[in-house]
């Protein structure tokens, strides 16, 4: 099944494409923090609410973007999107980013400091304002480096 490949694939990422669109047809794209995927949703963090989130308010479906590196497959994640902004489940999610996005900065500085490299942006600064995209997955299409489309709907 595909929608276990996306499980193994999807777990290392830190930012996942969101594309999104607004009631003109008017396309968006915008990396969003990647929390987990749970019982056929996927979470992602907004600090920024912006067009995604203005997006989302008046058409709630996004698409996903990920890549297999090691078999140059991607996959195109397709759902409905509920967001989640205020409330107990939001403030458990928005604690499980603090505590990802810690860890994301703590090795980011590892790896500066072994390549002998300084960054200007290891700070872990959190923002005051945080929805989340919880996406009901609808449908995975794989697409293979040979150019060959697998779908599979949910």
């Amino acid at each position: 099944m595909i929608a276990k490949k996306i499980n193994e694939i999807i777990k290392d990422f830190d930012f996942v494409p969101v594309a999104t669109c607004d009631l003109e047809s008017n396309p968006n794209v915008a990396p969003k923090f990647f929390l987990k995927v749970e019982n056929n949703h996927i979470y992602l963090i907004d600090y920024v609410i912006g067009r995604t989130f203005q997006n989302l308010v008046v058409n709630p479906r996004a698409s996903l973007a990920v890549t297999d590196r090691d078999s140059l497959t991607g996959y195109q994640i397709n759902g409905q999107v509920e967001i989640l902004s205020e409330g107990p489940v939001h403030d458990k999610l928005v604690n499980e980013f603090q505590a990802r996005e810690i860890n994301l900065s703590s090795k980011r500085i590892v790896e500066g400091v072994l390549r002998g490299e300084g960054h200007e942006n290891f700070e872990v600064a959190f923002p005051k304002k945080v929805v989340v995209f919880k996406v009901k997955i609808s449908e995975v299409v794989e697409i293979r480096a040979s150019g060959e489309l697998k779908r599979e709907r949910m």
